[in-house]
This record gives structure tokens, C-alpha cells and sequence, in this order.
């Protein structure tokens, strides 16, 4: 099987293409924002730290994430493969990632980039229709992601585990060349 990490920008495609994926593979789609929601909507200890942070508008901090994603790792359906969406953000979250696989004696076989010109990435969000997504609300979004979760695509390919894959074409191709970057 596989276990998998999709990088890229926010409106790259990542959710759409880790279901598709994780359909194929018979494997867990493990997103970050659907952890939090479900931590949350099942009042886990991590949920009720998460919804302070969330209902005071600020980011929820790693060690909750991280201690979500340790949990998620650690349950059955996990062991044979996974892809991960949304995780890690940042360098600090890659290394983390790095211990945890090696205190549950997993591996990560591959980190992908779905590389989306930004032009690209503002006109997909802003047809999704939703209320904050404007102009202005994205280009801010892809700052922060250049900033904080960009480094994370020379993380990974510094460690010779990064393929980087054209996102911008239809949907079918890029989940094919998505299963020919984990093939290989």
C-alpha cells in the first residue's frame, strides 16, 4: 500500500485528488480539517481544546493537531497505507511526522505536490462561491501558504521522498499521474 502526504497550495485540488486516492487504494483519507471537526462534534478531550481555540477565532495550536494526527496513525484501518491532506503545514509538523512514523514503526513513501499556478488557484476559489472566499481573502491565503507550508515541499525533497505533479489539467489525468508517481 501507501502512505502518502498531498502538498500544495489551498484550491490545488488536494481533498478532491486524497479521496480519489484513498478510494482506489481502499486506504484512509486522513484530512486535518475533517479530524478537527469530528474531534470536535465528538467532545474528545483534543475536541474540547481544539473548539476553544477554533470559537475564539484562533488557529488551533500543533500539539492538538499533532496529537490528533498520532491518534488517527494509531487506529487499525491505518496500518496498511493512508494519505494525508492538509498535514503537515510546516517544517516543525514534518518533523514531528517523521517521529511519530518511527514510534509506530511506519514510513512515509511519498510526498507529492500538486503544483497550481496561482492565477489558477484564485479563479477555482473563487468559483467554489463560498462567502470568504474573495480575491483579496485568497492571495492572503497563498501568502501564508508560502510562507509557512511551502518549505515543507523542500522538507521532503531534500530527503529525496518528494514528486512533484501538474494539478492544472483535468481531474482524471491528475489522479492518473498521481497513481504513476506512487507506482514508481
Amino acid at each position: 500500500m501507501t502512505r502518502s502526504i498531498l502538498l500544495g497550495p489551498p484550491g490545488s485540488g488536494k481533498g478532491t485528488q486524497a479521496q480519489r486516492l484513498a478510494n482506489l487504494y481502499q486506504i484512509p483519507h486522513i484530512s486535518t480539517g475533517d479530524l478537527l471537526r469530528e474531534a470536535v462534534a465528538n467532545e474528545t478531550e483534543l475536541g474540547k481544546k481544539a473548539k476553544e481555540y477554533m470559537d475564539s477565532g484562533n488557529l488551533v495550536p500543533d500539539e492538538t493537531i499533532l496529537g490528533m494526527v498520532r491518534d488517527r496513525l494509531d487506529q487499525p484501518d491505518a496500518k496498511a497505507g493512508w494519505i494525508l491532506d492538509g498535514f503537515p503545514r510546516s517544517v516543525s509538523q514534518a518533523e514531528f511526522l517523521d517521529k511519530l512514523l518511527q514510534e509506530i514503526s511506519q514510513e512515509l513513501d511519498i510526498a507529492i505536490n500538486l503544483d497550481v499556478p496561482d492565477d489558477i488557484v484564485v479563479s477555482r476559489m473563487l468559483g467554489r462561491g463560498r462567502a470568504d472566499d474573495n480575491e483579496e481573502t485568497i492571495r492572503r491565503r497563498l501568502e501564508v501558504y508560502r510562507e509557512q507550508t511551502a518549505p515543507t515541499i523542500d522538507y521532503y525533497s531534500d530527503r529525496d521522498k518528494l514528486v512533484s505533479v501538474d494539478g492544472d489539467r483535468d481531474v482524471d489525468e491528475v489522479t492518473a499521474a498521481l497513481q504513476a508517481a506512487i507506482a514508481s
